[in-house]
């Protein structure tokens, strides 16, 4: 991606399209460095017009990648003190790599009821956005934990927004699987639409659970011809 933001041309929409794609799926401790010369306009780059929202989107990529912190996501807040701003604030502080963050964001919108929807669903990206899988671990119990109170204390949009950002599908594990099973078993009688948000999350990761073997047992192939 970084390679065809290079070669796009100059101040182009492909350009930038490129540019917050690369900085949306940035991991490695090179790329965090090149999503932070963006920022920074120090890169080869020509004609990139870094506005308010693809500064939000760098920052909450150096966020997720440990590069940044409470402090510098307050001060762009600051100077942004929008309805999107503080989406994007939400965003980014919730993608912090730490526990205290990923705590931080569950509490602000299962136990702070006042949160529009635009926040609650911005703290879910955040929320999900995790490097470092183990952070989402400690909430597989937690979410199902918390949907029956959800359920009944909070609108159905509001609830669509917590169970869509906040059930911990990157993990894409057979625990999960499992948990989602059990709670769909363990409450039949529980609303169908509430139930209708858990299975469609569950056959996404069956779907996920499934590449995976496919991808082992391609794996496991080519290990084996290597050999013969």
């Amino acid at each position: 991606l970084w390679a065809l933001a290079l070669a796009a041309a100059p101040g182009s929409d492909l350009q930038f399209q490129f540019v917050k794609a690369f900085a949306g799926l940035a991991r490695t401790d090179a790329q965090l460095d090149t999503v932070l010369q963006i920022l920074e306009e120090q890169t080869p780059l020509e004609g990139l017009d870094i506005d308010t929202d693809l500064g939000w989107e760098l920052l909450i990529s150096l966020a997720a990648g440990g590069r940044s912190n409470a402090e510098e996501i307050a001060a762009a807040l600051a100077d942004d003190h929008t309805a999107s701003g503080q989406q994007s604030a939400a965003h980014a502080l919730a993608a912090l790599p730490t526990r205290e963050a990923k705590a931080t964001a569950w509490a602000s919108v299962f136990d702070d009821d006042s949160k529009p929807n635009a926040i609650v669903r911005a703290s879910g990206l955040g929320f999900q956005r995790a490097h470092d899988l183990s952070l989402l671990e400690p909430y597989v119990d937690q979410f199902f934990a918390s949907l029956r109170d959800i359920w009944q204390t909070r609108s159905h949009a509001i609830v669509e927004e917590l169970v869509d950002g906040f059930y911990p599908s990157p993990l894409a594990s057979a625990r999960l699987r499992d948990a989602t099973v059990a709670w769909l078993a363990a409450n039949d009688e529980a609303a169908p639409a509430l139930r209708r948000m858990i299975v469609e999350h569950l056959a996404g990761i069956e779907r996920a659970l499934a590449a995976q073997a496919v991808d082992a047992a391609d794996g496991a192939d080519a290990d084996a011809d290597a050999r013969a």
